[in-house]
């Protein structure tokens, strides 16, 4: 036996004398040790409910064995678990996760041996690679977070902050030649400002950007002679004087500032280390005497595997003004009040604590496609004409660091495309129209900055799919269409609208570069057609984001603007679905982030809202979209910690292709701040007295969720028709309740409110 058993074994002892019921069973245990099925620990576990920890040793039907502390029903204290791979965990279990110390091995040699926290690797630990590569340091969800060393397999050494994984803030780098870098970084990447010094004594500090010098920057020799400039790796764009000291050596007057780049072209940065599968992903299997029929899943933090369907990708977020059939009253008299309360009822589980909740339908793809014969088909045939032309069109290599011109509202470029065709554009079945790109070279630009292929961007919008048109137009009167794999959306616009984006196109497009991980939504284009004809009808319309995209079922849809009037769906519970998108007093959560994803989240908001309020904009909202991870067969929400309902039994209707989803970490979408995010949600209840409350009483039963968010509407400006409408409600409803207010009111009120239903998970 190994000290690490051994200290394993000895706080079981500890445990063992705790208890009466333990001490009868001490000698088989530690003397002769039986091996027990899972139905008889079954029957003990019913005897022992309501006793501390007991020890217990279950070779579970699937072939992986548990040996360790137990209750009620759950791994409790120190414990081993071998699943049948080879993989193993040994150490400190709460209600079934692995939280607190322990170490986990791969059957490839790898191990990782510190702190976990909800069945994830959090917190201060050391991962060893299978080439001997490791990693002490910080940890959060997975991934290297905080400071932290790693040491490669071909000896280079880093030793500075991570981020999500990835080097990120100040670091240094050294190479097995000596060569090192210090400095900032970025996404894996030398990028900032840093000093690269070679092993003979050479130096460049200066600006930085993707791992190469960019900007200005200034190349020193050990003779103490220097090359200042104004760095590029296009030798059109380079400058600079070289500065010869007194004992300079004549080949330095003959360099050429290109070779740097040949030289830093041999210093790679090893790649992230691939793991074939975390701890969190590895799954566990209880099993009870109830479920032996249908065993019950469980991942290894202790939550029941979810019975998933197919997703339905389409996800509607745009969301119009705050109309509704029902507004909420500012006087507190009946006639007013009667059209919300008689949503109070006892049958419905947002004011009913004793209800479960429960996933709500899958509802059907939302959306008409757009074929031969629909109204509006030629109208997609010249938008996917346009978008390929403008996409497609020739042009020399997108620089991020754009001029100002690029910003002038002046810069569009009109192109006729006549039914024949002509030398730039090709025939086509449709009428003829013009085209207009408005500022092409700084839509460009975003599509590179948010890594958008162009060719990837054109069969999304441009491919053999139709565009599916989404329902009718609300009160701002745009229409909505989605490309077919969901990827895109595409609004039209009013002329008032596109004159705003163009105003705030340059604080735009500087935000979303200085603040990689913003919520605000993404614009690709924005672009106008000119039927020809009597008419001479203009249709604008802007390409953006959709937020809600994702594998992953999106079970319910919140639209949140901190407001109340209006704010609420007029549908009942059995009406409402998976794709309704609802408001702020249909808000029945608390939505609990993990204490570093909480911070980072609070200060983006905080970023998001300076730019918002700076660019005197308003009406916006977070839109926000959970998957739930656990539920029952039923239908019923399973709550943390909970075991599954009585007589349940677990969905094995799971299509192939989503089990594969679930196990295989390689198609898991990245994690990151609003996208595929791990928390939890804490459910409230809305008492009678507090119907027109924003958030209500929370009631600690919690919900294990993927959370998906972001920040949308934000070109409606404060203009006259928002100030008068701010006049006219003001004197029938309290001004505070009500959407159109001023941009620095609104940024205040919108972020208070996201700060009270967005929290930290203690």
């Amino acid at each position: 036996m190994n000290k690490e058993q051994s200290g394993v074994l000895k706080a079981w002892e500890a445990t063992v004398r705790k208890t009466h019921a333990a001490k009868k069973r001490a000698n088989s245990i530690f003397g002769t040790i039986t091996m027990a099925t899972a139905a008889e620990d079954d029957l003990e576990n019913h005897n022992e409910k309501g006793e501390e920890p007991y020890l217990v040793e279950k070779i579970l039907p699937n072939g992986d064995y548990f040996t360790g502390q137990w209750y009620d029903n759950f791994p409790e204290g120190q414990g081993k678990y071998l699943w049948t791979d080879g993989c193993m965990y040994l150490g400190e279990w709460h209600k079934g996760k692995t939280t607190g110390k322990g170490r986990f091995s791969w059957p490839s040699g790898a191990t990782y041996e510190g702190e976990f926290k909800s069945g994830y690797i959090d917190g201060i630990g050391i991962y060893t690679g299978p080439s001997g590569d490791t990693y002490k340091g910080q940890w959060v969800m997975n991934l290297k977070h905080g400071h932290g060393i790693r040491l490669y397999p071909n000896g280079d050494w880093y030793d500075g902050e991570w981020r999500r994984g990835l080097q990120e803030g100040l670091g240094k780098y050294q190479w097995q030649n000596e060569n090192h870098y210090i400095g900032e970084w970025k996404n894996g990447m030398i990028c900032g400002n840093g000093t690269f010094v070679w092993s003979n004594g050479n130096k460049y500090d200066g600006c930085w950007e993707e791992g190469l010098p960019k900007g200005n920057g200034t190349f020193y020799w050990p003779d103490g002679s220097s090359y200042v400039g104004n760095w590029s790796q296009d030798p059109e764009e380079h400058n600079g004087t070289y500065n010869p000291s007194e004992s300079s050596q004549a080949e330095n007057i003959d360099w050429d500032p290109q070779s740097v780049y040949a030289e830093l072209a041999d210093c790679k940065i090893c790649p992230r280390e691939n793991v074939s599968i975390m701890p969190s992903q590895k799954v566990l299997a209880w099993y009870t005497k109830k479920t032996d029929e249908n065993p019950r899943r469980l991942s290894v933090d202790g939550r029941a595997s979810l019975g998933m369907e197919r997703p339905d990708k389409m996800h509607i977020w745009e969301s119009d003004d705050d109309s509704n059939d029902c507004p909420e009253p500012r006087r507190e008299s009946d006639s007013e009040i009667s059209c919300i309360q008689h949503q109070h009822d006892d049958t419905n589980p947002k004011f009913n604590p004793d209800l479960p909740l429960k996933v709500p339908k899958i509802g059907k793809r939302p959306g008409e496609t757009i074929s031969r014969g629909h109204k509006n088909y030629e109208l997609m045939l010249n938008l996917q004409l346009g978008i390929r032309h403008s996409v497609g069109r020739p042009a020399p290599a997108t620089s991020l660091d754009l001029k100002a011109a690029a910003f002038d509202p002046k810069e569009k470029i009109w192109t006729r495309f006549p039914t024949e065709g002509s030398k730039y554009t090709p025939p086509h079945q449709s009428s003829e129209f013009k085209w207009k790109d408005y500022c092409p070279v700084v839509f460009r630009a975003l599509r590179k900055l948010f890594k958008v292929d162009p060719a990837d961007y054109m069969i999304s919008i441009c491919g053999n799919g139709a565009l599916r048109e989404l329902s009718s137009p609300g009160k701002s009167g745009s229409f909505f269409y989605l490309t077919e794999d969901d990827r895109y959306m595409i609004k039209t616009m009013k002329k008032s609208e596109v004159k705003v984006f163009i105003r705030m196109l340059f604080a735009y497009y500087n935000h979303v570069r200085n603040f990689e991980n913003t919520l605000v939504i993404k614009y690709y284009g924005l672009h106008c057609v000119k039927l020809t004809g009597p008419t001479q009808r203009k249709v604008r319309f802007i390409i953006m984001g959709n937020l809600l995209r994702s594998e992953y079922i999106i079970h319910r849809r919140f639209d949140l603007k901190g407001s109340s009037l209006g704010r609420i769906t007029d549908k009942s519970e059995s009406e409402i679905d998976n794709t309704t998108i609802l408001k702020d007093l249909d808000l029945n959560f608390i939505f609990k982030l993990q204490k570093s994803w909480f911070d980072e989240f609070c200060w983006q908001i905080d970023r998001d809202c300076e730019f918002l309020e700076q660019e005197r904009t308003m009406d916006y909202s977070l839109l926000v979209g959970i998957h739930f991870k656990e539920i029952a067969a039923n239908g019923e929400l399973v709550p943390c910690g909970s075991p599954s309902p009585p007589g349940s039994q677990e969905n094995e209707s799971t299509p192939p292709d989503m089990e594969e989803h679930i196990l295989d970490p390689k198609r898991w979408g990245v994690i990151k701040l609003a996208m595929n995010m791990p928390a939890r949600v804490e459910r409230t209840i809305r008492k009678p007295e507090s119907v027109f409350h924003l958030v209500g009483e929370q009631t600690g039963e919690c919900y294990e969720v993927i959370m998906f968010f972001g920040i949308i509407d934000i070109l409606q400006d404060y203009d006259i028709t928002k100030r008068l409408e701010h006049a006219y409600k003001s004197i029938q409803y309290d001004p505070t309740s009500i959407s159109a207010v001023d941009p620095k009111q609104y940024s205040k009120r919108f972020r208070d409110f996201i700060f009270k239903v967005v929290c930290e998970d203690t």
